[in-house]
């Protein structure tokens, strides 16, 4: 029978006060920069993202649908960020076929979709309205 874990033995756990808040903001910085460099799919959402994100700070919308048109595409990045992280611990595990493995990767994969669908359809609905009403002023015009 093992040892009942403690906190203690692991030596990653050592950093406390601003260190750990350091430290985790390079391995943040560290994430993001790997996720830029090596996930394709990453580099594509943050391509729209850098669209969407500034386009969302022009449009004449309530405070609250700033927030989610804005918090719409930044889920997108969190959401393939978390099925990156999932699909590389599955990679370090083993390269090898399993089922239980491609069901993971799957569920991550239909996470992302999601929050696409998401943030499709919270533009949309947003938006609309903003594209009838100049329609309408320039048919009057």
């Amino acid at each position: 029978m093992s040892e009942k874990y403690s906190i203690d033995q692991n030596p990653h756990k050592g950093n406390k006060g601003i260190t750990r808040a350091f430290r985790a903001a390079v391995n943040s910085w560290n994430g993001l920069v790997f996720a830029v460099r090596e996930e394709s799919a990453f580099r594509q959402e943050l391509t729209l993202a850098s669209v969407l994100v500034p386009l969302s700070f022009v449009l004449h919308v309530s405070p609250t649908e700033h927030i989610i048109l804005f918090g719409s595409v930044i889920l997108v990045l969190i959401v393939e960020l978390l099925n990156s992280s999932v699909e590389a611990a599955i990679d370090r595990i083993s390269f090898e076929k399993h089922d239980l493995s491609q069901r993971a990767k799957d569920f991550g994969s239909a996470a992302v979709m999601l929050a696409l669908i998401l943030c499709l359809f919270s533009w949309t609905c947003i938006l609309l309205p903003i594209i009838s009403r100049w329609f309408s002023i320039n048919q009057i015009l």
